[in-house]
């Protein structure tokens, strides 16, 4: 090739590169809404601007994106390190600084309502959905319908949008199988095992006013002997064996794991995480019936940034976050997104009795029933 063709291909060239650079900004900055997308639930940040993927008419398609900014306030009511996963992933999907502070579901719904004329949070993830109805009733979180919601079971979302699930658990028995032989005794299978006298003192659970692991065990007792009334004279038998009351619903399982106890009501997951640690224990359920959970997550009422609240809603309904839980958190509850992957050391609710747990009446009565249990129970106790 002569030489004057190879300076003019050269030239050719550079132009032709020169417009592609200038033609990728612009199509990376172009509005992605109703544009063709792969997997409903689907999180995608381009520019700054953040797109959910959803359902419209059968077809999958961007809905409508947010420029978000600022910083992002997280009330985050799972274990520390799911929270300290999910906001990490977040910010490094939008950009947006986010922080958190991890308190069990009690504590969290005492903190909203304290703050409820000045937020300090935007978003509360985690904890029971009874809390979140609860929540409702006192004035502290707002509806948000997500685009993922739509292909979530309907037991996974409230009809008009205050609160949607991330993820199920069910309330276990956790025991450290050396103290079980100790005391001569086997693994709890019947809420009635637990008043065993041999129990005395080697038994622990979180307390219902802090804890939504405890409150709902207390409610379960509702469910399975008829009556509030019920409910109290059960904990008030079953108190005489409590050692103490932690207040997150996972505390049992520290001191279970050191042998300080040889058993503990927990959601099965968090004793599934111990074990998983390293300590001899083994997770039972009572024959009659457990309560379960849905971790919810809500929007806050008079949230000061709600865009990136509802960004971080729609990521964390997507399959990439919650599969975070057991990748990467020690987190093994049962996950809403259906397209979220399976993993083994999630409870099989096939082989577990689960009550009709009844969130709505829960969450209605728990202001009324905790304030009887702190009264009746604890402080009518020698527990501490």
């Amino acid at each position: 090739m002569k030489r004057s063709k190879l300076i003019a291909f050269g030239a050719l060239s550079a132009l032709v590169l020169s417009l592609l650079s200038a033609v990728a900004p612009a199509q990376a900055a172009r509005d992605l809404k109703g544009s063709v997308c792969a997997q409903e639930g689907q999180v995608r940040t381009i520019s700054g601007v953040t797109y959910t993927c959803e359902r419209v008419s059968g077809a999958l398609q961007y809905a409508q994106g947010r420029k978000l900014s600022g910083t992002l306030n997280v009330l985050c009511t799972p274990q520390e390190l799911w929270c300290v996963e999910m906001t990490k992933a977040f910010q490094a999907k939008t950009g947006v600084t986010t922080k958190f502070i991890r308190l069990s579901s009690g504590e969290a719904l005492t903190r909203l309502v304290a703050s409820k004329n000045n937020p300090e949070f935007d978003v509360w993830t985690g904890g029971p959905n009874d809390s979140h109805i609860s929540g409702r009733i006192q004035g502290v979180i707002e509806a948000y319908k997500s685009p993922t919601r739509n292909m979530l079971k309907s037991q996974f979302k409230d009809a008009d949008g205050f609160w949607t699930g991330i993820y199920m658990g069910a309330l276990g028995f956790c025991s450290n199988t050396n103290e079980l032989k100790r005391l001569g005794v086997k693994a709890p299978t019947s809420w009635n095992d637990l008043l065993n006298a041999k129990f005395k003192g080697n038994f622990m659970m979180a307390h219902p006013g802090t804890s939504g692991t405890a409150y709902t065990a207390l409610w379960s007792q509702v469910l399975r002997l008829g009556s509030e009334d019920a409910a109290i004279n059960y904990m008030k038998e079953l108190n005489k064996n409590v050692l103490s009351y932690t207040r997150s619903g996972a505390g049992p399982t520290g001191p279970l794991g050191r042998g300080e106890v040889a058993t503990g009501l927990v959601f099965s997951h968090d004793c599934t995480a111990a074990i998983l640690r390293g300590n001899p224990l083994v997770v039972s359920f009572p024959k009659e019936g457990t309560g379960f959970e849905i971790g919810g997550i809500a929007l806050v009422k008079g949230a000061k940034n709600p865009d990136a609240a509802k960004a971080y809603i729609d990521f964390a309904l997507s399959a990439e976050a919650q599969n975070i839980g057991p990748a990467k958190a020690e987190s093994f509850q049962i996950l809403t997104n259906p397209n979220a992957k399976y993993d083994r050391r999630m409870i099989n609710l096939k082989k577990v009795t689960l009550l009709n747990y009844e969130a709505e009446a829960a969450g209605t009565a728990s202001v009324k029933l905790k304030a009887r249990f702190d009264k009746e129970v604890a402080l009518a106790s020698s527990a501490k």
